[in-house]
């Protein structure tokens, strides 16, 4: 039996699917976010919603690191690339095909003549700059908290190595304030802010933070938090472990993940990161505005490897695609099937909104496992889809 196996089975499936059930009190509402896009393409590509009562409702987050970030700062990188023949600009794949404004994406930049690459790794950009000592290597770096661990590292090795040709553009986002800013809209009772009865906290982030992280959320927004993995039966367990937190007027935080997940996360990863980031004042989020100290730059003694220093880049607002709902989706005020480019238009071949790009967004989760689920079942029942 492979190790993931038991995590999958159906006959336990059906068990937690019981449990839930039973647990699922008649005459109330259960809504649940699930931070995390890895969530959001486990519950899709599994079919975990239509293992719920109709009383339990999961709303999308805005758990993707690409999906998040504004189109103003894509737009800075392929102003680089596009500017500056000398330099090789190197991100991850999903980060290529991202919208960005006068219809770019740094995958079209590369058409222009850019020299845009896919790397695999922030290591493989490094690794270039290596063999390219004659050109400017810039890592268009991004994620939460999971990645920023080997972008540390490798400016670390950069200064090092003395591989001046190397510079990163940091986009590195943190988890904690981006919850701490939904469910604070949500306090002040905004249209665009949904109701939450509790948070399914991130799998991979919290190997890194630990669960200690989370205690905020219980303490000061008074709604429970349960940490789950990535696998179907990781969540379902987690979903009934929120709801008897609701039942039974619980609030708290729990790590159903624990195989993977402590209480105070990776205490060496945390220190790389530490060394060598500092929190911006506030940075912009796609969907919810700028929040104060919620992503990272580089500290001013890795300043040589800098590249909004080195190259005086500035970070321009822009507004997103009039008609791409990205924005209220990452907020959980809408899902994609609102959206009325979603599966017309906009796709994962064409995409026209950053929910659409990587696995880990909603649109790209929901299109390729259930786009025609809610139509399906507002016909049957007369509801709204």
């Amino acid at each position: 039996m492979r190790y993931v196996d038991e995590f999958r089975d159906p006959q336990l499936a059906a068990g937690l699917a019981r449990a839930i059930a039973h647990a699922a009190r008649p005459g109330r509402n259960y809504a649940f976010m699930e931070f995390c896009g890895g969530h959001t393409h486990a519950i899709s590509r599994y079919g975990i919603t239509d293992l719920l009562p109709a009383n339990v409702h999961m709303i999308h987050g805005p758990g993707c690191p690409v999906c998040v970030l504004p189109i103003g700062r894509i737009d800075m990188a392929i102003g680089l690339a596009l500017a500056r023949p000398d330099v090789i600009l190197c991100s991850y794949g999903d980060c290529l095909r991202v919208p960005a404004s006068a219809g770019l994406s740094l995958h079209k930049a590369r058409a222009r003549g850019a020299d845009v690459r896919m790397v695999y790794s922030a290591a493989d950009a490094l690794a270039l700059a290596q063999r390219e000592p004659r050109r400017e290597v810039v890592f268009f770096a991004i994620g939460f908290e999971t990645t920023t661990p080997p972008t540390a590292v490798v400016i670390e090795q950069a200064r090092a190595l003395g591989v001046d040709n190397f510079s990163v553009i940091c986009n590195h986002v943190l988890t904690p304030p981006a919850i701490d800013a939904l469910l604070g809209a949500a306090a002040t009772g905004r249209d665009d802010a949904p109701h939450l009865d509790g948070i399914l906290g991130p799998a991979h982030v919290s190997t890194v933070i630990g669960s200690a992280p989370y205690d905020f959320v219980a303490e000061h927004h008074h709604t429970p938090v349960v940490i789950a993995g990535f696998e179907p039966l990781d969540v379902m367990q987690a979903i009934l472990m929120l709801m008897r937190q609701v039942n039974e007027g619980r609030v708290a935080v729990e790590n159903e993940f624990t195989r993977a997940v402590s209480l105070t996360g990776n205490r060496k990863a945390q220190a790389l990161v530490e060394g060598v980031f500092e929190r911006r004042e506030a940075f912009a989020w796609r969907g919810l505005g700028s929040l104060p100290h919620s992503a990272l730059r580089i500290r001013p003694a890795f300043a040589r490897w800098d590249a909004e220093l080195k190259f005086a880049l500035e970070d321009r607002p822009v507004p997103d695609h009039k008609a791409c709902e990205c924005a209220a989706i990452l907020r959980g005020a809408k899902r994609p099937s609102d959206c009325a480019l979603f599966a017309t238009v906009c796709t994962p071949q064409t995409p026209l909104g950053a929910c659409m790009v990587s696995a880990e967004g909603a649109c790209a989760a929901h299109y390729s496992y259930g786009r025609f689920r809610d139509r399906e079942r507002a016909a049957t029942t007369g509801t709204q889809p």
